[in-house]
């Protein structure tokens, strides 16, 4: 096949002659057991670390959470037994917001928090040309597509960007989002120190001794071996009794998102990627939170506390415990997967990482145009948005 230049980098190793780049949409829940490899073989060489892509996770969630089977999982290989450069879900949707606009887009579910293909360090331009090209021959595909949640000025973004201008069109930044990161050489105590106002930290240690007159307080990290089961059950249970449970948004108020969350925390921990902690009071949990460490970074993938007890601010305990991952030497970053301004979260991390929504076009004539109107009539949304309310004029007094 032939590569255009702009497509390789330094690291980028063409295929051997005769063994050309394949796309395949699989199935994943028949893979085979090479497949299954070597997609856990890629999640270890993936140019950026993203957990909810992982096989342990992705394969529970395609399974329990797309249940008509409107996602495709596309794989782009080195010929038909070489190593897999790239993986990513997408799926043909009908409605781009509230217009009858056909489109491709990443898919995803309310917990997938990262929305980055898995792509072999390297790889990256050429993943993205070999599968837009895909999609601008596919007959469901139209206009655009869609990739939701990529981490801004990340190796994927920026040959996202590159593709874009080689294919003759843009890469447009339809949203813009900042979430909590944690990431600094300080040890756990400065970075508590530093981050936390000198107050807070007094009324923090007030709130400890307040709660330790209620009984005795433990902290607890599941170690590699131990049960899973109890672990599972107490961070249900916890997030049920809260307001997500009142919501009806807690994973357990589902089958599904219950019997995925069982199996993606398992997956984990047999993958070795799995860190689960708690807060104790007399040996029952007020606080518990779930970290998956994909080295070198980690995700802050759910959290939940005891409503209660919030008066002591059991979460924010468990969160500064949680700041020994500054110790651990294969992570080098943590992302807080939390909605941005979240209270417990913000207050404690102090970096950011921004998230991008991104379109390209499609190469088809009637795409392009498409393409070119939707994204004046966005630019176009986005300035009125940002434009100052005007204001009613006062009549000045005689």
């Amino acid at each position: 096949m032939t590569v255009h230049p702009a497509f390789l980098s330094d690291r980028t190793a063409l295929p051997a002659e005769g063994a050309p780049l394949t796309v395949r949409v699989v199935d994943p829940l028949s893979l085979s057991d090479d497949l299954a490899a070597a997609w856990d073989r890629l999640a270890d060489d993936a140019s950026e670390p993203n957990p909810f892509a992982e096989r342990w996770c992705l394969q529970s969630a395609l399974h329990l959470l797309d249940p008509d089977r409107h996602a495709r999982l596309v794989l782009v290989r080195d010929g038909s037994d070489g190593p897999v450069i790239g993986i990513m879900p997408i799926a043909p949707v009908a409605r781009y917001g509230r217009l009858p606009l056909r489109h491709v887009t990443g898919w995803a579910h309310p917990n997938h928090f990262l929305g980055t293909p898995l792509v072999r360090a390297g790889f990256e331009s050429l993943f993205w040309s070999i599968l837009l090209g895909w999609c601008d021959a596919a007959p469901w595909a139209h206009t655009l597509l869609h990739v939701p949640r990529l981490t801004e000025g990340g190796p994927l973004h920026r040959a996202l960007v590159d593709v874009a201008r080689v294919r003759g069109g843009e890469a447009e930044v339809v949203h813009r989002e900042e979430r909590a990161l944690l990431e600094s050489r300080l040890s756990p105590e400065q970075y508590w120190d530093a981050a936390v106002r000198a107050k807070k930290r007094k009324e923090l240690r007030r709130q400890a001794n307040r709660l330790a007159e209620q009984g005795a307080i433990s902290f607890r990290r599941w170690q590699a071996g131990e049960p899973l089961d109890r672990w599972i059950d107490g961070f249900l249970d916890l997030e049920a009794r809260g307001w997500k449970g009142r919501a009806g948004s807690a994973l357990a108020s589902h089958g599904d998102t219950e019997a995925w969350f069982r199996a993606i925390l398992t997956g984990a921990a047999d993958a070795g990627k799995l860190d689960m902690r708690a807060l104790d009071l007399d040996g029952r949990p007020l606080a518990m939170l779930v970290n998956f460490l994909v080295p070198p970074g980690g995700f802050s993938f759910k959290t939940a506390f005891d409503e209660d007890y919030a008066r002591f601010s059991p979460g924010v305990l468990l969160q500064q415990v949680n700041l020994d991952l500054l110790d651990d030497p294969r992570i080098n970053w943590v992302d807080s997967c939390a909605a941005p301004g979240h209270p417990m979260i913000d207050s404690v991390w102090r970096e950011r990482r921004a998230l991008l929504w991104v379109n390209l076009p499609l190469s088809a004539p009637a795409d392009r145009l498409r393409f070119a109107m939707l994204a004046r009539a966005e630019r176009l949304w986005r300035r009125l948005k940002a434009a100052p309310a005007p204001q009613n004029e006062v009549e000045s007094p005689s």
